[in-house]
């Protein structure tokens, strides 16, 4: 792996799973190909979404996107959603060679309720495909591009207070580690942990529905439990985030 090129999970099968290191975006920020057989690799890119950056092209967004960043009361979430999903309307549109403008959204159909609520994919998406996923918290965003369904998240990590309320949503052998930390060491753990379970949940587009964040184990520990025909890994992010990502196995089926 180098620092912000494509990764094939499929080579570390087996073995310690390094961080993933993701690309920095910024304006003339240009990716390079994704295999069209590339099944199995994800390109990574965090974004920066503080006004200062100068990402904020809030041109490229629909009437939708522009009317959810009116709708945000505190300008700097109406900085990290529109930074957000401006650069990856960029970057898609560097990806297809596209206008970054022209390009339309639609929701797959959820795998759990089979209503169009499941992950966002591209409209009149081409051959082979191109899946993508955004996560956005705070002043970073990470988006995931693949060739096979891709999910990411970035999160700040919580309190201990929050970790004590929440992780009762984790699945128990994941509980039993965080209550195995000292107090101090939870709100790390937690994050870890959320993030792979989040990723994954997102990649297979059943969100947080129903008791899959309590039923699906990821780990709590250094490294992500295996989830079968699932790859996963932590993303390197600057300090006071956590991050992780889950690609489709290019074997495994939906």
């Amino acid at each position: 792996m180098t620092t912000g090129d494509t990764w094939a999970p499929s080579e570390r099968s087996g073995a310690v799973r390094p961080a993933l290191i993701p690309a920095v975006y910024d304006a003339s920020a240009l990716p390079d190909p994704l295999p069209a057989d590339g099944a199995g690799e994800v390109s990574l890119w965090l974004v920066r979404t503080v006004p200062d950056a100068g990402l904020n092209d809030t041109a490229v967004l629909d009437a939708a996107e522009r009317k959810r960043t009116a709708a945000f009361v505190r300008p700097v979430d109406r900085d990290t959603y529109a930074t957000s999903h401006g650069a990856l309307r960029h970057l898609l549109g560097a990806y297809l060679d596209r206008d970054p403008a022209e390009i339309r959204f639609v929701r797959e159909p959820c795998p759990c309720c089979d209503k169009p609520h499941g992950r966002p994919a591209l409209a009149g998406a081409g051959t082979p495909p191109l899946h993508f996923s955004l996560s956005h918290t705070g002043d970073m965003a990470l988006i995931g591009f693949a060739r096979t369904p891709v999910g990411v998240d970035i999160e700040k990590p919580a309190s201990p207070r929050t970790v004590a309320e929440v992780s009762g949503m984790l699945h128990p052998r994941e509980r039993a580690t965080l209550d195995a930390l000292p107090e101090a060491g939870r709100p790390a753990a937690f994050a870890r942990c959320w993030t792979r379970k989040e990723a994954y949940l997102k990649g297979t587009g059943s969100g947080l529905a129903g008791d899959l964040m309590t039923t699906t184990l990821v780990g709590a520990g250094p490294e992500p439990v295996e989830v079968p025909g699932w790859e996963m890994a932590d993303v390197t992010v600057p300090e006071g985030y956590a991050a992780a990502c889950a690609i489709r196995a290019a074997a495994a089926t939906a």
